[in-house]
């Protein structure tokens, strides 16, 4: 049996050598021990909710360090992303003049505006090996430079004692909504994405395929005059909705609105619902369903690694790291977010939370600048009319 050079022996004989005071080999010794190792030391920028912190810090980080010795990740945790803008600065000026930016890592909001920009690696399953397993139209929207991990979609929830038979489409549940007045709540858009997915949705059917996807990937202000014939519609139907044309202030308020039994069906969120039901403040008798033609809004979340950081093999090892069925079993459990996986991949208590759900299909939403215009037209031309 062949010899092992112990780790600590290697470190002695370094050290020894770097003693010596032959400066070529004191060069070579001071540049293996600045390596040591540091390559497999990772830096991941991570913005959001104190449950993505919870999910990098005490879940999927300490599952990877044990699964790949050696490694080891630092989370630098951005509250609700207020540190987001400097930090896509932070990596534009690094690109500019082709430093690493810190980072091996990303995963925030900016991910995909940093996929825009060009500063992501380019992904694929040749180096991150589960994206095979991934729907490819997720890749899309980031311009296949960036790793979806986890998403979500805006879902109808309704009241099960109540809506024996919900709305298959979207225009089944303008019929509900006029034979049923003040029992459907939408959030103002600018408060939240459900209502916002609401109004999309509604705006979307007007629009021919190419305005559609300007809209959906980038910006022009002079198509948005075709935004009104769906103003019109959410207009005409401020006579229906909940307190004849009330408008709640965010994504949550809908949610304690069908909590309390004031209202019998709303858009909202697939990981607020799931969370709701888990944690008992939706009661079971509340399910959710897909609506289709055309289906609400959804995406995923992505973890990219910018272009310019050293430690580009380990980072793209992490990111794989998060697509293996036991971190997305987790995502879904700990999140309440859809898997990027297929739901055969999963144990069967997990898959089946998504009955009846297909979590494969997420129709993107606006760009932000878009978003933003819509959220401000929609103001001016909707409420109180």
């Amino acid at each position: 049996m062949p010899h092992r050079i112990s780790a600590r022996s290697t470190r002695t004989a370094v050290a020894v050598l770097c003693a010596g005071g032959l400066a070529l080999v004191a060069s070579a010794c001071s540049s293996a021990s600045a390596s040591g190792g540091s390559d497999h030391h990772l830096t991941a920028y991570v913005g959001g909710d104190t449950n993505i912190q919870t999910l990098w810090q005490k879940i999927v980080v300490p599952a990877f360090e044990k699964a790949n010795p050696g490694y080891q990740v630092k989370v630098v945790y951005s509250a609700h992303g207020v540190a987001d803008a400097a930090t896509l600065a932070k990596l534009q000026a690094a690109a500019k003049t082709k430093r690493d930016a810190g980072y091996d890592v990303i995963e925030s909001s900016i991910t995909p505006d940093a996929a825009a920009a060009g500063l992501l690696t380019t992904v694929s399953s040749a180096n991150v090996p589960n994206l095979k397993k991934v729907d490819a139209s997720l890749l899309g929207p980031v311009n296949n430079a960036a790793v979806p991990y986890r998403g979500s979609s805006v879902v109808l929830a309704y009241d099960s004692t109540k809506v024996k038979t919900p709305p298959k489409t979207y225009d089944d549940l303008v019929a509900w909504i006029k034979a049923n007045p003040g029992k459907f709540a939408y959030n103002s858009p600018s408060t939240g994405g459900s209502g916002g997915s609401f109004v999309e949705t509604t705006l979307d059917r007007h629009l021919d395929p190419a305005t559609l996807k300007t809209f959906q990937t980038g910006y022009d202000a002079s198509l948005e005059s075709q935004w009104d014939a769906g103003f019109a519609d959410l207009k005409g139907l401020n006579g229906y909705v909940y307190g004849k044309g009330v408008y709640p202030n965010g994504n949550q308020a809908v949610l304690d609105l069908l909590a309390k039994g004031q209202i019998s069906i709303a858009p909202v969120w697939s990981d607020m619902y799931l969370s709701a039901i888990q944690n008992h403040t939706l009661d079971s008798t509340v399910k959710f369903t897909q609506i289709s033609s055309p289906t609400f809004t959804g995406g995923a979340s992505y973890i990219g690694i910018p272009k310019g950081g050293t430690k580009q093999k380990a980072a793209l090892k992490l990111a794989d790291f998060f697509l293996e069925a036991a971190q997305q079993d987790a995502i879904v459990k700990n999140l309440a977010a859809y898997p990027v996986i297929p739901l055969t991949e999963l144990p069967k208590a997990t898959a089946d939370r998504f009955t009846g759900v297909d979590v494969t299909k997420l129709r993107p939403g606006y760009s932000g600048k878009t978003g933003n215009d819509m959220n401000d037209l929609w103001q001016q031309k909707v409420p109180g009319q």
